[in-house]
């Protein structure tokens, strides 16, 4: 069966409305046939029960021999008495029996009854609807028998069935071939996406699909396909940015790297391998951290989904300060107790701690992170703020410094602002987690917000206690 049932969306539509057109032509032809039928056999009916009447009436009077001609329409008239003897009968029933619908001996109660069946013709071709009407005589009961022809039942009949039989497929044909020409004007558009998409390779992103005028929904595929490609491209140009920064952020350490080693074989004096030798491990440990960020960076845009787990933020907050005691500027904690989130616990500690690397990279003499909890009876947020005494960050810069391998005009050096990810790192973790990044304005020195939603499970725990500690904690070369 499904090898007979078309395969393209062109010829199923087509099908499908010729199915469809089809079962609604029979229904509507059985129902015409039947209407056209049924108001024919009650129009001869009518004719036949008349005549029946008047003839009973001139029975029960006995006075048979005053029957009037036949009306138009009916064909015959037999009055049949109780012994099954033909009392009266038209001319074209001379030589016919008497009709036995009723017993001659039990004809039925006096008075009129009305019975219709049908019968063969009677010397002619068309179909005979009879009325049979009991009546009292003179000399007892007696059976009236009008009979009504059906030549125009059975003629309209006949032109009916032979206009339908050559009609519906002279229809049918016409709406197949309706239907293949529209549906195939309708899918135009759509092989035309389709061939353009074919030769988009890796190589020409920057191509698009045509957009039908018809603003329908092959329009809005066309639109949904371009936005997809507009996507598609700005992927692969990050990409490609990604890569060449790596590639750059790579290359002077390894080329660091690679020059020491060279000096230290040529150099005969073991004491000066000690130098040269710490030298090469600090550019090992800053291309292990930038090969580690890198890999967090591949996970991140992997979209990997986040192990849910309900969190203590106050808590975690707390000890990723608490476990750097060897820090160049103190810490001032003031974190409200109970703030729960739902998250990674490794993944937000990453935030936090690259949060705190950038702050102790610039600030002065002062780095505060603040923890609270903001909104009403309704869902509530997580604001977390770092700031720090620093030379701050200008307004023009405040999304720029968010972006890979991105590092400003006071932190060019590599020794002291890193390779720029760190940042980067802590906004694309807070966007998986469902929360914002944000640098904002200060009084003095830079102010970054992080803004997580709050695990509806801490919705009754928060609201406690202000947590205020000082640290002093070292830096950590993760972050930009």
């Amino acid at each position: 069966m499904r090898r007979l049932w078309p395969t393209t969306v062109r010829a199923r539509a087509t099908a499908g409305a010729c199915l469809v057109v089809a079962a609604a032509l029979s229904l509507a032809s059985f129902a015409l046939l039947g209407l056209l039928e049924a108001n024919l056999l009650r129009n001869a009916e009518n004719d036949a029960r008349r005549q029946a009447d008047s003839v009973a009436q001139l029975a029960a009077a006995g006075r048979l021999d005053r029957v009037r001609p036949m009306a138009r329409g009916v064909e015959f008239v037999q009055v049949v008495g109780a012994d099954g003897r033909v009392l009266f009968a038209t001319p074209n029933l001379i030589d016919v029996p008497a009709f036995t619908a009723f017993s001659a001996a039990n004809p039925g109660p006096p008075g009129v009854r009305f019975q219709t069946w049908r019968v063969r013709p009677l010397g002619g071709d068309h179909r005979q609807r009879v009325v049979q009407v009991v009546t009292d005589t003179p000399s007892g009961p007696a059976v009236v028998y009008a009979g009504a022809s059906l030549r125009d039942a059975d003629a309209a009949d006949d032109t009916t069935t032979a206009a339908l039989v050559m009609g519906m497929p002279l229809l049918l044909a016409t709406v197949a071939l309706v239907t293949w020409r529209v549906t195939g004007r309708a899918l135009r558009p759509v092989e035309a996406i389709r061939a353009e998409v074919a030769e988009i390779s890796d190589r020409d992103l920057h191509r698009r699909v045509p957009v039908p005028a018809t603003r329908d929904e092959v329009a809005r595929l066309a639109q949904t396909m371009n936005t997809t490609l507009d996507r598609l491209e700005a992927s692969g140009a990050r990409q490609r940015q990604f890569i060449a920064d790596a590639s750059h952020e790579l290359r002077s350490p390894i080329t660091v790297l690679r020059t020491q080693l060279e000096v230290a074989l040529a150099v005969r004096d073991p004491e000066l391998w000690p130098e040269l030798i710490g030298g090469a491990l600090q550019d090992v440990e800053r291309l292990q951290h930038l090969a580690s960020d890198l890999l967090l960076l591949a996970r991140i845009d992997a979209a990997q989904p986040v192990t849910a787990a309900d969190l203590d933020l106050t808590a975690l907050v707390d000890e990723a300060v608490g476990v750097r005691p060897g820090d160049r500027v103190p810490v001032r904690r003031r974190l409200e107790e109970g703030v729960r989130i739902t998250g990674s616990a490794l993944w937000i500690g990453r935030i936090v701690t690259n949060l705190l690397d950038n702050a102790q990279r610039y600030a002065d003499r002062r780095v505060e992170i603040t923890l609270r909890a903001t909104g009403g009876p309704g869902p509530r947020t997580a604001v977390l703020e770092v700031t720090d005494d620093g030379p701050g960050i200008p307004a023009a810069d405040r999304e720029r410094v968010f972006e890979r391998f991105t590092r400003l005009d006071d932190s060019r050096s590599r020794d002291h602002g890193g390779a720029g990810l760190g940042l980067a790192i802590a906004r694309d973790l807070s966007a998986h987690h469902g929360g914002t990044l944000t640098a904002e304005d200060a009084a003095h020195g830079a102010r970054l917000v992080l803004r997580l939603p709050v695990a509806p499970t801490g919705l009754g725990r928060a609201g406690g206690a202000t947590i205020m500690r000082g640290n002093r904690k070292e830096g950590s070369s993760q972050s930009g």
